[in-house]
């Protein structure tokens, strides 16, 4: 009778020990699919249904990607990691909220990648992706639209905060990209290349920094803002805009300063055909 006792208590201390292991582990590379579920463990042959099942699965610093067609879910990201739709059409159907919440940690980084993030009419869905919080924030080879207020907002509260967004298309929604200082612990900075922008209701590229508040640095290359309201607007002391390689045409306004905000120019910019093209408050010879 001990002998048997004995088996099953070192019975039960091995399935105790052995269990958060294979219950609570996170993998550094997860997948999602238009016929997943979220109670499966999110690996290549059984994957999620949605960025948010997927992303409790996920360690810091990992990988989601998108195995085949379908659509995935709005996500609130609070760490470091990467989402990857590539090789299949992966969207997000926004209506009523934001399509992406970044809140992650001061040395954080979020990279979204290869997705398609629909607000389904612009009186529907807040924002496209929402950087509320992180060290940096990357969108690449994305498309944005139909957002009732941004594409893409940009308001972090971390000091340092840096957003990038590349080879992209953010259209039809209230403005592009809005970037404000007004939650900043301190100065930010935006970069914005190879990215069209256009028919927004308002600006397309808006940087704003509040009375008071911390500056922010705004670099624009290869960019097209038109049939916007306007195509660039720089508003506050501290919001510094540079342009370069762009082409600001057919808004209602190219580029407006105002409240201290400054426009400057380097480089074959074109700013024409707007209702009021406005003028860069600099233009600059060499950047150092």
């Amino acid at each position: 009778m001990s002998k048997m006792f004995a088996w099953f208590f070192a019975l039960c201390i091995a399935i105790l020990v052995g269990l958060p292991t294979g219950a609570y582990a996170q993998a550094t590379r997860t997948w999602v699919s238009g016929v997943g579920d979220d109670v499966n463990p999110c690996s290549r042959t059984a994957p999620c249904k949605t960025f948010a099942g997927a992303i409790s699965k996920t360690a810091a610093g990992g990988e989601i990607d998108v195995l085949d067609p379908g659509g995935f879910g709005t996500v609130t990201i609070t760490k470091s990691i990467t989402i990857d739709g590539q090789g299949t059409l992966a969207s997000i159907l926004a209506s009523g909220t934001n399509g992406i919440n970044v809140n992650a940690g001061v040395n954080d980084t979020v990279i979204l990648r290869n997705l398609t993030i629909n607000g389904a009419g612009t009186t529907l869905g807040l924002n496209g992706v929402n950087f509320l919080a992180g060290k940096k924030l990357v969108i690449e080879n994305c498309v944005i639209q139909s957002f009732s207020q941004n594409a893409v907002s940009v308001a972090p509260s971390t000091s340092g905060a840096k957003a990038v967004i590349l080879n992209s298309t953010l259209m039809s929604n209230a403005f592009g990209v809005s970037i404000s200082t007004a939650n900043a612990a301190g100065a930010i900075s935006v970069d914005v290349n190879n990215t069209n922008i256009v028919q927004n209701n308002n600006a397309g590229v808006s940087a704003l920094v509040p009375a008071g508040k911390p500056a922010m640095s705004v670099f624009l290359d290869r960019v097209i803002s038109s049939f916007n309201n306007s195509g660039i607007v720089s508003n506050g002391t501290g919001a510094n805009v540079t342009l370069t390689n762009s082409v600001v045409q057919n808004n209602g306004t190219g580029v407006f300063q105002t409240g201290g905000g400054t426009l400057s120019s380097f480089k074959n910019n074109s700013i024409s055909g707007n209702t009021s093209d406005g003028t860069p408050i600099a233009t600059i010879l060499q950047l150092n």
